[in-house]
Protein backbone atom coordinates (compact mmCIF):
# COMPACT_ATOMS: atom_id res chain seq x y z
CA UNK A 1 0.00 0.00 0.00
CA UNK A 2 2.78 2.35 0.81
CA UNK A 3 4.32 1.55 -1.91
CA UNK A 4 1.06 3.21 -4.51
CA UNK A 5 1.21 5.97 -2.13
CA UNK A 6 4.63 7.05 -3.08
CA UNK A 7 4.29 5.89 -6.76
CA UNK A 8 4.48 9.44 -8.93
CA UNK A 9 1.37 11.27 -10.26
CA UNK A 10 0.33 12.26 -13.81
CA UNK A 11 -2.76 14.31 -14.49
CA UNK A 12 -4.25 14.61 -18.11
CA UNK A 13 -6.94 15.72 -20.42
CA UNK A 14 -8.29 15.04 -23.49
CA UNK A 15 -9.48 17.63 -25.99
CA UNK A 16 -10.36 17.61 -29.75
CA UNK A 17 -13.84 18.26 -31.72
CA UNK A 18 -16.51 16.35 -31.57
CA UNK A 19 -16.54 12.71 -32.52
CA UNK A 20 -12.81 12.51 -32.58
CA UNK A 21 -13.09 9.77 -29.76
CA UNK A 22 -12.03 11.49 -26.75
CA UNK A 23 -14.37 9.25 -24.77
CA UNK A 24 -13.38 5.89 -26.46
CA UNK A 25 -9.47 6.43 -26.42
CA UNK A 26 -9.67 6.49 -22.54
CA UNK A 27 -12.25 3.43 -22.21
CA UNK A 28 -9.54 1.63 -24.59
CA UNK A 29 -6.71 2.92 -22.38
CA UNK A 30 -8.77 1.93 -19.00
CA UNK A 31 -10.04 -1.45 -20.61
CA UNK A 32 -6.67 -2.72 -21.98
CA UNK A 33 -4.66 -2.33 -18.93
CA UNK A 34 -6.90 -4.16 -17.08
CA UNK A 35 -7.78 -0.89 -14.74
CA UNK A 36 -11.86 -1.92 -14.87
CA UNK A 37 -13.93 -3.60 -12.46
CA UNK A 38 -15.88 -6.42 -13.62
CA UNK A 39 -19.30 -4.34 -12.22
CA UNK A 40 -18.70 -1.47 -14.38
CA UNK A 41 -17.52 -3.74 -17.29
CA UNK A 42 -20.90 -5.43 -16.84
CA UNK A 43 -22.74 -2.15 -16.45
CA UNK A 44 -20.86 -1.03 -19.78
CA UNK A 45 -21.83 -4.32 -21.71
CA UNK A 46 -25.37 -3.35 -21.28
CA UNK A 47 -25.81 0.02 -21.69
CA UNK A 48 -23.90 -0.91 -24.94
CA UNK A 49 -27.06 -3.41 -25.63
CA UNK A 50 -29.78 -0.81 -24.32
CA UNK A 51 -28.39 1.82 -27.18
CA UNK A 52 -28.08 -0.87 -29.94
CA UNK A 53 -24.84 -1.19 -30.02
CA UNK A 54 -23.00 -3.82 -32.25
CA UNK A 55 -20.16 -3.96 -30.00
CA UNK A 56 -19.15 -3.00 -26.27
CA UNK A 57 -19.19 1.14 -26.38
CA UNK A 58 -15.77 1.77 -24.32
CA UNK A 59 -16.83 5.68 -24.54
CA UNK A 60 -19.49 4.99 -21.86
CA UNK A 61 -17.27 4.00 -19.26
CA UNK A 62 -16.90 8.09 -19.58
CA UNK A 63 -20.03 9.29 -20.95
CA UNK A 64 -21.93 9.02 -17.19
CA UNK A 65 -24.62 10.96 -17.91
CA UNK A 66 -27.93 10.03 -19.13
CA UNK A 67 -28.10 13.07 -21.96
CA UNK A 68 -23.95 12.00 -22.69
CA UNK A 69 -25.12 8.42 -23.64
CA UNK A 70 -28.02 9.05 -25.22
CA UNK A 71 -26.46 11.44 -27.52
CA UNK A 72 -23.40 9.83 -27.81
CA UNK A 73 -21.48 12.90 -26.87
CA UNK A 74 -19.12 14.17 -23.28
CA UNK A 75 -20.80 17.17 -21.86
CA UNK A 76 -19.50 17.34 -18.76
CA UNK A 77 -15.72 16.77 -17.49
CA UNK A 78 -15.33 13.59 -16.11
CA UNK A 79 -12.27 12.55 -14.06
CA UNK A 80 -11.20 8.14 -13.94
CA UNK A 81 -8.68 7.44 -11.80
CA UNK A 82 -6.12 4.38 -12.84
CA UNK A 83 -2.17 3.35 -12.26
CA UNK A 84 -0.20 0.99 -13.84
CA UNK A 85 3.24 -0.45 -11.74
CA UNK A 86 4.95 2.75 -13.09
CA UNK A 87 2.58 5.74 -12.59
CA UNK A 88 -0.53 6.52 -11.04
CA UNK A 89 -2.96 9.12 -13.49
CA UNK A 90 -5.31 10.98 -13.13
CA UNK A 91 -7.99 11.54 -16.34
CA UNK A 92 -9.79 14.58 -17.33
CA UNK A 93 -11.96 13.74 -20.10
CA UNK A 94 -13.55 16.68 -22.09
CA UNK A 95 -16.29 17.46 -24.26
CA UNK A 96 -15.42 18.51 -28.19
CA UNK A 97 -18.12 20.88 -28.90
CA UNK A 98 -16.81 24.41 -29.00
CA UNK A 99 -20.37 25.49 -26.35
CA UNK A 100 -18.61 23.62 -23.90
CA UNK A 101 -15.28 25.11 -24.18
CA UNK A 102 -15.68 25.81 -20.67
CA UNK A 103 -15.21 22.67 -19.35
CA UNK A 104 -11.88 22.10 -21.78
CA UNK A 105 -10.62 24.67 -19.95
CA UNK A 106 -11.48 23.16 -16.33
CA UNK A 107 -9.67 19.82 -17.31
CA UNK A 108 -6.66 21.38 -18.08
CA UNK A 109 -6.12 23.91 -15.81
CA UNK A 110 -4.85 21.57 -13.63
CA UNK A 111 -3.13 19.16 -15.84
CA UNK A 112 0.86 18.16 -17.06
CA UNK A 113 -0.23 17.00 -20.35
CA UNK A 114 -2.87 17.47 -23.02
CA UNK A 115 -3.90 14.62 -25.67
CA UNK A 116 -5.21 16.57 -28.21
CA UNK A 117 -7.16 14.36 -30.57
CA UNK A 118 -7.56 14.06 -34.40
CA UNK A 119 -9.33 12.63 -36.64
CA UNK A 120 -7.26 11.66 -39.50
CA UNK A 121 -10.01 11.77 -42.27
CA UNK A 122 -10.13 15.60 -41.28
CA UNK A 123 -6.54 16.80 -40.19
CA UNK A 124 -6.06 20.09 -38.55
CA UNK A 125 -9.38 21.54 -37.85
CA UNK A 126 -10.77 24.98 -35.52
CA UNK A 127 -10.96 23.30 -32.52
CA UNK A 128 -7.91 21.04 -32.98
CA UNK A 129 -6.21 25.32 -32.85
CA UNK A 130 -8.24 26.62 -30.28
CA UNK A 131 -7.87 23.56 -27.46
CA UNK A 132 -3.83 23.57 -28.18
CA UNK A 133 -4.08 27.13 -27.98
CA UNK A 134 -5.80 26.73 -24.69
CA UNK A 135 -2.96 24.31 -23.57
CA UNK A 136 -0.44 27.06 -24.69
CA UNK A 137 -1.92 29.47 -22.24
CA UNK A 138 -2.13 27.35 -19.43
CA UNK A 139 1.65 26.37 -19.68
CA UNK A 140 0.65 22.51 -20.33
CA UNK A 141 4.37 21.11 -20.24
CA UNK A 142 3.53 17.98 -22.59
CA UNK A 143 1.07 17.74 -25.48
CA UNK A 144 0.18 14.28 -27.08
CA UNK A 145 -1.05 14.98 -30.70
CA UNK A 146 -3.07 11.31 -31.02
CA UNK A 147 -3.90 10.56 -34.87
CA UNK A 148 -7.41 8.71 -34.59
CA UNK A 149 -8.78 6.30 -36.51
CA UNK A 150 -6.17 5.24 -38.72
CA UNK A 151 -7.71 2.22 -39.73
CA UNK A 152 -10.18 4.39 -41.33
CA UNK A 153 -7.22 5.76 -43.43
CA UNK A 154 -5.62 2.01 -43.97
CA UNK A 155 -2.90 3.16 -41.54
CA UNK A 156 -1.69 5.08 -44.06
CA UNK A 157 1.62 6.86 -43.17
CA UNK A 158 1.50 9.46 -45.61
CA UNK A 159 -1.55 10.92 -43.92
CA UNK A 160 -0.11 10.80 -40.21
CA UNK A 161 2.86 13.07 -41.58
CA UNK A 162 1.04 15.16 -43.75
CA UNK A 163 -0.89 16.02 -40.25
CA UNK A 164 2.37 15.93 -38.26
CA UNK A 165 3.28 18.98 -40.48
CA UNK A 166 0.83 20.58 -40.37
CA UNK A 167 0.48 20.83 -36.47
CA UNK A 168 4.62 21.64 -36.46
CA UNK A 169 3.45 25.01 -37.76
CA UNK A 170 0.70 25.38 -34.76
CA UNK A 171 3.48 24.28 -32.39
CA UNK A 172 5.85 26.49 -33.79
CA UNK A 173 3.56 29.77 -33.72
CA UNK A 174 2.05 28.67 -29.88
CA UNK A 175 5.94 27.77 -28.98
CA UNK A 176 4.13 24.63 -27.14
CA UNK A 177 7.55 23.24 -25.22
CA UNK A 178 6.96 19.01 -25.61
CA UNK A 179 5.17 18.00 -28.54
CA UNK A 180 4.51 14.20 -29.60
CA UNK A 181 3.15 12.38 -32.37
CA UNK A 182 1.50 8.61 -32.32
CA UNK A 183 -1.16 6.95 -34.85
CA UNK A 184 -3.84 5.50 -33.23
CA UNK A 185 -7.05 3.38 -33.52
CA UNK A 186 -8.73 4.00 -30.43
CA UNK A 187 -11.53 1.71 -31.38
CA UNK A 188 -8.86 -1.22 -32.51
CA UNK A 189 -6.32 -0.39 -29.67
CA UNK A 190 -3.44 0.30 -32.07
CA UNK A 191 -0.79 2.00 -30.19
CA UNK A 192 -3.13 2.93 -27.11
CA UNK A 193 -1.41 0.06 -24.81
CA UNK A 194 -0.30 -2.46 -26.84
CA UNK A 195 2.07 -1.90 -30.21
CA UNK A 196 0.55 -2.34 -33.24
CA UNK A 197 1.40 -4.54 -35.88
CA UNK A 198 -0.43 -1.86 -38.59
CA UNK A 199 2.01 0.65 -38.44
CA UNK A 200 5.54 -1.03 -38.77
CA UNK A 201 6.42 2.66 -40.35
CA UNK A 202 6.27 3.98 -36.82
CA UNK A 203 8.84 3.50 -34.38
CA UNK A 204 8.04 5.64 -31.27
CA UNK A 205 6.03 4.61 -27.51
CA UNK A 206 2.45 3.57 -27.68
CA UNK A 207 0.17 6.28 -25.56
CA UNK A 208 0.61 4.79 -22.65
CA UNK A 209 4.23 3.97 -22.41
CA UNK A 210 4.93 7.54 -23.21
CA UNK A 211 2.33 8.42 -20.39
CA UNK A 212 4.36 6.72 -17.85
CA UNK A 213 7.42 8.26 -19.02
CA UNK A 214 6.45 11.86 -19.26
CA UNK A 215 8.95 14.50 -17.41
CA UNK A 216 5.99 15.79 -14.47
CA UNK A 217 7.01 18.80 -13.49
CA UNK A 218 8.77 20.96 -10.75
CA UNK A 219 7.31 20.20 -7.47
CA UNK A 220 4.54 22.91 -5.93
CA UNK A 221 7.03 22.45 -2.67
CA UNK A 222 9.94 23.87 -4.72
CA UNK A 223 7.97 26.88 -5.29
CA UNK A 224 8.35 29.52 -3.17
CA UNK A 225 5.63 29.70 0.15
CA UNK A 226 1.91 30.76 -0.35
CA UNK A 227 -0.50 30.02 2.31
CA UNK A 228 -3.70 31.50 1.16
CA UNK A 229 -5.41 31.94 4.44
CA UNK A 230 -8.95 29.97 4.44
CA UNK A 231 -10.02 30.21 8.48
CA UNK A 232 -8.72 31.79 11.62
CA UNK A 233 -9.37 29.12 14.39
CA UNK A 234 -10.06 30.82 17.76
CA UNK A 235 -11.64 27.50 20.09
CA UNK A 236 -11.61 29.94 23.19
CA UNK A 237 -12.78 27.18 25.27
CA UNK A 238 -11.13 25.69 28.44
CA UNK A 239 -8.63 23.40 27.03
CA UNK A 240 -7.66 25.92 24.00
CA UNK A 241 -8.36 29.29 25.71
CA UNK A 242 -5.55 31.22 24.08
CA UNK A 243 -5.06 29.32 20.83
CA UNK A 244 -5.14 31.01 17.45
CA UNK A 245 -4.31 29.75 14.16
CA UNK A 246 -4.72 30.38 10.27
CA UNK A 247 -5.82 27.83 8.07
CA UNK A 248 -5.49 26.78 4.81
CA UNK A 249 -3.85 24.79 2.03
CA UNK A 250 -0.26 25.30 1.15
CA UNK A 251 -0.60 26.61 -2.49
CA UNK A 252 2.45 26.17 -3.01
CA UNK A 253 6.43 25.90 -1.36
CA UNK A 254 7.08 24.90 2.27
CA UNK A 255 7.32 26.42 5.84
CA UNK A 256 9.29 25.70 9.25
CA UNK A 257 8.65 26.40 12.66
CA UNK A 258 10.63 29.65 13.03
CA UNK A 259 10.41 30.99 9.63
CA UNK A 260 10.30 34.88 9.07
CA UNK A 261 6.74 35.51 7.74
CA UNK A 262 4.57 38.80 5.78
CA UNK A 263 1.32 38.84 6.47
CA UNK A 264 -0.59 39.95 2.59
CA UNK A 265 -1.87 42.87 2.03
CA UNK A 266 -1.24 44.58 5.27
CA UNK A 267 2.73 43.59 4.81
CA UNK A 268 2.63 42.80 8.68
CA UNK A 269 5.78 40.87 9.39
CA UNK A 270 6.30 37.97 12.15
CA UNK A 271 7.85 34.62 12.62
CA UNK A 272 5.97 30.24 12.90
CA UNK A 273 5.51 29.40 16.41
CA UNK A 274 4.05 26.25 15.40
CA UNK A 275 2.62 24.55 12.75
CA UNK A 276 -0.40 22.32 12.89
CA UNK A 277 -1.67 19.32 10.73
CA UNK A 278 -5.28 18.00 12.66
CA UNK A 279 -4.18 16.90 15.79
CA UNK A 280 -0.43 16.87 15.33
CA UNK A 281 2.33 19.28 14.92
CA UNK A 282 4.96 19.55 12.24
CA UNK A 283 8.46 20.87 12.04
CA UNK A 284 7.76 21.47 8.55
CA UNK A 285 4.87 21.86 6.22
CA UNK A 286 4.77 21.50 2.13
CA UNK A 287 2.45 22.24 -0.82
CA UNK A 288 -0.43 20.94 -0.82
CA UNK A 289 -0.71 19.99 2.71
CA UNK A 290 -3.91 22.05 4.65
CA UNK A 291 -2.20 23.29 7.49
CA UNK A 292 -2.63 25.87 10.04
CA UNK A 293 -0.16 28.32 11.80
CA UNK A 294 0.08 29.91 15.25
CA UNK A 295 2.50 32.82 15.03
CA UNK A 296 4.61 34.95 17.55
CA UNK A 297 2.96 37.47 17.22
CA UNK A 298 -1.32 38.60 17.89
CA UNK A 299 -1.48 40.16 14.07
CA UNK A 300 -4.79 40.94 12.30
CA UNK A 301 -5.15 37.70 9.73
CA UNK A 302 -8.27 37.25 8.37
CA UNK A 303 -9.96 35.45 5.22
CA UNK A 304 -8.19 36.27 2.16
CA UNK A 305 -5.01 37.29 3.23
CA UNK A 306 -1.93 35.19 2.49
CA UNK A 307 0.93 34.46 4.64
CA UNK A 308 4.55 34.31 2.47
CA UNK A 309 8.15 33.97 3.32
CA UNK A 310 9.19 37.48 4.28
CA UNK A 311 12.13 36.72 1.44
CA UNK A 312 9.91 35.57 -1.12
CA UNK A 313 6.83 37.82 -1.27
CA UNK A 314 4.59 37.75 -4.79
CA UNK A 315 3.28 40.96 -6.59
CA UNK A 316 0.94 43.25 -4.79
CA UNK A 317 -1.17 45.17 -7.19
CA UNK A 318 -4.69 46.46 -8.04
CA UNK A 319 -4.19 46.68 -11.66
CA UNK A 320 -3.65 43.33 -13.41
CA UNK A 321 -2.91 42.04 -16.79
CA UNK A 322 -4.98 38.76 -17.98
CA UNK A 323 -5.19 36.38 -20.70
CA UNK A 324 -9.12 35.40 -20.20
CA UNK A 325 -11.05 32.78 -22.23
CA UNK A 326 -14.42 34.03 -21.92
CA UNK A 327 -17.28 31.21 -20.73
CA UNK A 328 -20.51 33.47 -20.98
CA UNK A 329 -23.12 33.60 -23.39
CA UNK A 330 -23.21 37.45 -22.47
CA UNK A 331 -19.85 39.09 -23.36
CA UNK A 332 -17.52 41.10 -21.51
CA UNK A 333 -18.13 44.60 -20.74
CA UNK A 334 -15.56 47.17 -20.71
CA UNK A 335 -16.30 49.30 -17.99
CA UNK A 336 -18.82 46.53 -16.08
CA UNK A 337 -17.87 45.65 -12.11
CA UNK A 338 -17.15 41.72 -11.86
CA UNK A 339 -16.75 39.61 -9.03
CA UNK A 340 -13.06 38.45 -8.63
CA UNK A 341 -11.98 34.89 -6.97
CA UNK A 342 -8.78 34.93 -6.66
CA UNK A 343 -7.28 31.59 -4.20
CA UNK A 344 -9.31 32.37 -0.84
CA UNK A 345 -9.91 35.91 -1.78
CA UNK A 346 -12.65 37.91 -3.43
CA UNK A 347 -13.30 41.23 -4.18
CA UNK A 348 -14.47 43.40 -7.04
CA UNK A 349 -13.47 44.28 -10.47
CA UNK A 350 -13.48 46.41 -13.36
CA UNK A 351 -12.68 46.07 -16.67
CA UNK A 352 -10.65 48.67 -17.54
CA UNK A 353 -9.48 47.78 -21.44
CA UNK A 354 -9.40 44.82 -23.71
CA UNK A 355 -5.86 45.14 -25.93
CA UNK A 356 -6.53 42.17 -28.33
CA UNK A 357 -8.53 39.26 -29.22
CA UNK A 358 -7.06 35.72 -30.50
CA UNK A 359 -8.24 34.62 -33.85
CA UNK A 360 -8.59 31.00 -33.51
CA UNK A 361 -8.27 29.89 -36.89
CA UNK A 362 -5.06 32.26 -37.89
CA UNK A 363 -3.75 31.89 -34.11
CA UNK A 364 -3.10 35.83 -34.65
CA UNK A 365 -3.94 38.92 -32.70
CA UNK A 366 -6.46 41.04 -33.36
CA UNK A 367 -5.39 44.70 -32.14
CA UNK A 368 -8.32 46.85 -31.10
CA UNK A 369 -10.78 44.59 -31.40
CA UNK A 370 -12.90 45.13 -28.17
CA UNK A 371 -15.72 42.73 -28.48
CA UNK A 372 -15.00 39.44 -26.09
CA UNK A 373 -17.95 36.86 -26.82
CA UNK A 374 -18.41 32.88 -25.57
CA UNK A 375 -15.08 31.16 -25.79
CA UNK A 376 -13.20 34.20 -26.99
CA UNK A 377 -9.60 33.96 -25.92
CA UNK A 378 -8.19 38.34 -24.91
CA UNK A 379 -5.83 39.86 -23.26
CA UNK A 380 -7.54 42.45 -21.13
CA UNK A 381 -6.67 44.41 -17.92
CA UNK A 382 -8.91 44.97 -14.77
CA UNK A 383 -8.57 47.21 -11.64
CA UNK A 384 -9.56 45.56 -8.76
CA UNK A 385 -11.48 47.03 -5.53
CA UNK A 386 -8.34 45.80 -3.11
CA UNK A 387 -4.80 44.80 -4.06
CA UNK A 388 -4.30 41.40 -5.48
CA UNK A 389 -1.71 38.95 -4.01
CA UNK A 390 -0.48 36.98 -6.93
CA UNK A 391 2.81 35.54 -8.88
CA UNK A 392 2.18 35.46 -12.47
CA UNK A 393 1.09 32.34 -13.95
CA UNK A 394 3.79 30.93 -15.87
CA UNK A 395 5.48 31.08 -12.43
CA UNK A 396 2.63 30.17 -10.22
CA UNK A 397 -1.15 28.17 -11.11
CA UNK A 398 -2.52 28.36 -8.09
CA UNK A 399 -1.80 32.14 -6.97
CA UNK A 400 -1.57 33.29 -10.81
CA UNK A 401 -5.26 32.31 -11.21
CA UNK A 402 -8.55 33.41 -11.14
CA UNK A 403 -12.09 33.32 -11.96
CA UNK A 404 -14.19 36.25 -12.97
CA UNK A 405 -18.15 36.22 -11.86
CA UNK A 406 -21.46 38.12 -12.83
CA UNK A 407 -22.20 39.92 -9.68
CA UNK A 408 -25.88 39.45 -10.63
CA UNK A 409 -26.12 35.95 -11.43
CA UNK A 410 -23.02 35.05 -9.60
CA UNK A 411 -22.44 33.09 -12.77
CA UNK A 412 -18.60 32.06 -13.11
CA UNK A 413 -18.40 34.23 -16.79
CA UNK A 414 -14.34 34.02 -17.59
CA UNK A 415 -11.09 32.15 -16.32
CA UNK A 416 -8.26 34.53 -16.62
CA UNK A 417 -4.44 34.00 -16.32
CA UNK A 418 -1.99 36.90 -14.83
CA UNK A 419 0.43 37.63 -17.03
CA UNK A 420 3.47 40.20 -16.85
CA UNK A 421 2.38 42.93 -19.73
CA UNK A 422 1.16 43.30 -22.62
CA UNK A 423 4.48 43.76 -24.67
CA UNK A 424 5.92 41.04 -23.00
CA UNK A 425 2.57 38.59 -23.57
CA UNK A 426 2.62 39.65 -27.66
CA UNK A 427 5.49 37.03 -28.29
CA UNK A 428 3.06 33.83 -27.49
CA UNK A 429 1.74 33.44 -30.96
Amino acid sequence: MSAYLDMELLRFTTAGSVDDGKSTLIGRLLYDSKSIFEDQMEAVCAASERLGNDEVNLALLTDGLRAEREQGITIDVAYRYFATPRRKFIIADTPGHIEYTRNMVTGASTADAAIILVDARHGIIEQTKRHSYIASLLQLDNVILAVNKMDLVDFDEAVFERIKREYADITAKLKLKNVYYIPISALQGDNVVNRSAKTPWYQGKTLLNLLETLPVKIGLDQLPARLPVQYVIRPQNERFHDYRAYAGRLASGSFRVGDKVTILPSLTESSIKAIDEAEKSLDEAFAPQSIAIRLNDDVDVSRGDMIVKSNERPHINTNVSLLICWLSHRPLSIGAKYIIRHTTDEMFGVVRDVYYKVNINTLENIIGEKQVNMNDIAHIQIKTSKPLKYDFYEQNRTTGSLVIIDEATYVTVGAGMIVNSLEEQTFVI
